[in-house]
């Protein structure tokens, strides 16, 4: 395959909180600077898939009845058990994340092998927590203010407030992403075209095109 001459492909980490608009800046990388990006959680849908070493394992542990008529594993069945019992979820995150993780990392090297982008993305909510530091060039943090996240996640979700405040209570602390993140972007404006241009500077301070 031919080349396209981007010799020093660096990996983009992006990360942030739940409502953060993470979804709308992948695109926006995509789109724009034509980034191949790298989802942890469609990843996550990837390795549970059957005859997989993960399709086989989580049914070992958890049995047959976490299964849908074709044979998948229905996502809802196995949440109801896991989210109700922490130890089963601990047990669940032990086989799916390092298998995400190793399938993330050959996706980045064959990228960097074919060099037909000029960067590579990869978007997780647990990219601090798994260390994806050692696959990643930076890892940016998408910071969005709590009351601009209330509001998005009741317009797009539909979620109630209380769960809006499990799950800001349940969150990684703002400060320890500041902390461990190389760029901050704030999403909070009703103006997407102020992170854009977050995001433009960014790349080029950072070395990213």
């Amino acid at each position: 395959m031919q080349k396209a001459g981007y010799k020093y492909m660096k990996v983009l980490g992006i990360t942030g909180q739940v409502g953060a608009g993470k979804s709308t800046i992948l695109a926006y990388l995509e789109e724009k600077y034509r980034a191949k990006v790298i989802q942890a959680d469609q990843v996550g849908h990837l390795v549970m898939e059957p005859d997989t070493s993960c399709y086989k394992q989580i049914c070992s542990l958890f049995g047959e009845q976490i299964l849908a008529a074709d044979q998948k594993i229905d996502r809802k069945k196995l949440g109801a058990i896991v989210f109700a019992d922490q130890e089963k979820l601990a047990m669940l995150n032990a086989i799916v994340h390092p298998a995400v993780k190793e399938y993330i990392r050959t996706a980045v090297y064959l990228e960097k092998q074919k060099a037909c982008v000029p960067f590579v993305v990869v978007e997780a909510a647990l990219l601090l927590e798994e260390h994806y530091d050692e696959i990643c060039d930076e890892i940016w943090y998408i910071y969005v203010d709590d009351a601009a996240r209330r509001v998005r996640l009741k317009q797009s979700r539909g979620y109630s407030d209380r769960k809006i405040d499990d799950i800001l209570k349940n969150q990684q602390k703002d400060s320890v992403f500041r902390k461990s993140c190389q760029f901050v972007v704030d999403n909070s404006s009703d103006f997407v075209e102020n992170t854009f241009e977050q995001m433009d500077r960014g790349l080029k301070e950072h070395g990213f095109l």
